[in-house]
């Protein structure tokens, strides 16, 4: 039976066991976040930051976020309710920490993800071939970080699409309010280069912090991959005060 671990509830904690608990363990032996630049220099010393985290870029939340959204919202997108087929594609373990620039986990933050399934069909009407989509794929999931600003979620690597490099849509939202729209593409996919949105960045910092490093999950006999990419938000540590949950995901900006 498919566990749910969607956000209206906040007994977000049991959603970090199985697999995430064998993920977390993977990461603890070097496959932990992927740093860049400033926030490499910033994770040197636990518990102390010597600069600020470099700001995760704003990107275009897209015409595709899912017109209708399915039953079944949770963290993983393999599987729809109780169905034993699971979705096509590669699959892919993907966590990281939703931080303020000054480093401190941001709890209570709903995550969301959306993206094409593995023949490149969002789940919307207006899709290019929304016909073939793979209805056994989710499409769309939500997450609700935990004290120490955790999400995971089980998806498949992203594929491309006319027009559009492989890439995977994030919006972060607190107590009802959209704080980030983003977007991670896969770094070093030469199609980047040829991206619309990714050719708007022209520094290196800013190119890592809307990509991703796909990497092999140790021992896994079916290919799994895992990516670790963390969100970091321009707030400031008094709006991370501990507070209960007063809303959910906030309205989408584009339809």
């Amino acid at each position: 039976m498919k566990h749910n671990f969607a956000p209206q509830s906040q007994s977000y904690s049991g959603a970090l066991i199985i697999p995430r608990r064998r993920f977390l363990t993977m990461s603890m032996a070097g496959l932990g976040a992927a740093c860049w630049g400033s926030q490499c220099r910033a994770m040197d010393k636990p518990g102390e930051f010597a600069e600020a985290l470099f700001k995760t870029p704003q990107m275009a939340e897209g015409p595709f976020y899912p017109d209708k959204l399915p039953l079944d919202t949770d963290n993983d997108l393999l599987i729809l309710n109780d169905s034993i087929t699971a979705a096509v594609g590669q699959v892919t373990h993907l966590s990281g920490r939703v931080l303020t620039t000054a480093g401190s986990p941001v709890r209570n933050a709903f995550v969301e993800i959306w993206q094409v399934d593995s023949k490149g069909v969002y789940l919307h009407k207006n899709s290019s071939n929304a016909k073939q989509r793979d209805t056994n794929f989710q499409a769309y999931g939500r997450f609700l970080t935990n004290r120490k600003g955790e999400y995971y979620f089980r998806t498949i690597k992203p594929v491309s699409y006319p027009g559009r490099t492989p890439h995977i849509h994030f919006a972060v939202s607190m107590n009802g309010h959209r704080v980030l729209t983003t977007q991670m593409l896969t770094r070093g996919n030469k199609a980047n280069d040829r991206d619309g949105l990714f050719k708007r960045f022209k520094d290196d910092q800013s190119r890592a912090a809307i990509t991703g490093v796909y990497k092999p999950l140790p021992d896994s006999k079916i290919n799994e991959l895992v990516v670790n990419h963390d969100l970091v938000l321009g707030i400031t540590p008094d709006e991370n005060t501990p507070a209960a949950v007063t809303g959910g995901v906030a309205k989408p900006t584009r339809r």
